[in-house]
């Protein structure tokens, strides 16, 4: 048992590492080209992989699911939050994007009353409060500082989080390889879709660099630059295979901890590559986002037995 717990921590670890280079290439080259062309070379690449990843787990007559309905609207909900979250990163330092974004379990915390019904007791709400002032005293109101880009990530949080519970109604129905399939058909759909109305409007460009890494004209991009996105499809594939990995063979109260190891990667690629220098707000804000976090996963409601399997095995394909 301790060494499935180990191999959990490890799988779970390097898969989020392997995210976390993902990150930091789609911000090196949201300078560049447009959000839609990224994603839509990047969903071409994890194609093949995918339907691989499928045809092994389940067989490709899984792909014929009676939850096609919900599957997609899921995905189309996830696609709103990656689009959201990418959009982010022209205008921000990576640390603070990915900070942000982290606010997913107290977002999940505070929407799961209304949509499932669930109540939460005073350590719950205790943990979504300190995450909150977390976000607070990253964002600076009223400072001057403020950047409205740090809307969009915790939009992605917000949206990220509301697709988790559409995880949950599906519950053990779906094997995780088909959901990161279907997510994965979804945001080339809707990449393709949005490129094409943006081209019909004859927008290509505008003053904030969010806006503008949407809504710029695609252009061929030099073969560095391609294999970069391209890899961006394969990190997506063998990342999922990792963190769906940890969360089968280790109990996810245990292992879900350690998702915000993702904090230490994102300083580390903004210095390296952008020479980023996150300030003393950066700091404290994304300490109380990880104790909010932290506080709400020890609960003992986040350390059910019906919390550790099933639905939390399939949330993890969310990441592709």
């Amino acid at each position: 048992m301790q060494n499935r717990t180990l191999l959990g921590v490890a799988s779970l670890c390097l898969g989020v590492f392997v995210f976390s280079t993902q990150d930091a290439i789609v911000k090196a080259v949201s300078g560049s080209y447009a959000l839609t062309e990224v994603v839509s070379i990047r969903c071409i690449v994890s194609m093949p992989i995918l339907l691989a990843m499928v045809w092994w787990e389940a067989g490709p007559r899984a792909l014929l699911s009676r939850n096609f309905i919900p599957l997609v609207s899921r995905s189309a909900v996830m696609l709103f939050a990656y689009t959201a979250y990418y959009m982010a990163f022209p205008a921000l330092k990576l640390a603070d994007a990915v900070a942000l974004y982290f606010t997913v379990p107290l977002f999940t915390l505070a929407l799961a009353v209304p949509l499932l019904g669930e109540t939460i007791g005073w350590r719950r709400i205790s943990a979504v409060a300190i995450g909150f002032a977390g976000v607070i005293v990253m964002m600076r109101p009223g400072a001057g500082l403020f950047e409205p880009a740090a809307l969009l990530s915790l939009f992605s949080a917000a949206t990220y989080a509301l697709s988790m519970l559409m995880a949950r109604r599906l519950g053990g129905l779906e094997k995780a390889s088909v959901m990161a399939f279907y997510q994965n058909a979804v945001y080339l759909a809707g990449a393709l879709t949005l490129a094409g109305i943006l081209h019909l409007t004859g927008l290509q460009s505008a003053s904030h660099p969010s806006i503008n890494f949407l809504v710029r004209p695609w252009t061929m991009p030099t073969p560095r630059d391609f294999l970069l996105i391209a890899s961006c499809g394969v990190i997506a594939a063998f990342g999922v295979v990792l963190l769906t990995q940890a969360y089968r063979i280790a109990r996810a109260s245990v292992v879900a901890s350690f998702e915000y190891t993702g904090l230490l990667w994102a300083p580390l690629w903004g210095y390296l590559f952008f020479g980023e220098q996150p300030d003393s707000a950066t700091y404290w804000g994304a300490l109380l986002i990880l104790a909010g976090g932290l506080f709400a996963l020890s609960s003992p409601a986040a350390r059910a037995p019906e919390d550790d399997r099933g639905d939390t095995a399939k949330e993890v394909g969310g990441r592709v």
